[in-house]
């Protein structure tokens, strides 16, 4: 499966990306909002990995974005965001998420949410 991670710090964007490539999965990344909705275009991810807080466009522009696209609203989307209050997390189901994981995160965790995602 192809997985799309939108991750502005450098030391999370490389554990994700072993990981999420030990599990199989063909990855790309993007650093900001943007550049994010760029390549979700030109890579057409089966899962999004998402950080909240970005540069140029925050995550809940991007996860609203992707929603309103006919091509993409369809693609699974895991919000992973240090903003644990149930009001950021309500805020991300609301604009399209498929589920909400808060940092720190269990790499077991996240991988079992990630699996579960792209079974259903």
């Amino acid at each position: 499966m192809k997985i799309l991670i939108v991750e502005d710090e450098p030391n999370i964007v490389t554990s994700l990306e072993f990981l999420m490539a030990r599990h199989g999965h063909e990855v790309r990344v993007a650093g900001d909002g943007d550049a994010a909705l760029r390549e979700a275009e030109r890579f057409d991810p089966d899962l999004v990995l998402l950080d909240v807080m970005l540069p140029r466009r925050n995550g809940y522009e991007v996860c609203q974005a992707l929603r309103e696209d006919p091509h993409h609203a369809g693609t699974k989307i895991l919000m992973l965001t240090a903003k644990g209050r149930d009001a950021e997390r309500a805020k991300g189901l609301g604009v399209g998420a498929d589920a909400y994981v808060t940092k720190p995160f269990s790499t077991r965790e996240l991988v079992e949410c990630v699996e579960a995602l792209l079974a259903a």
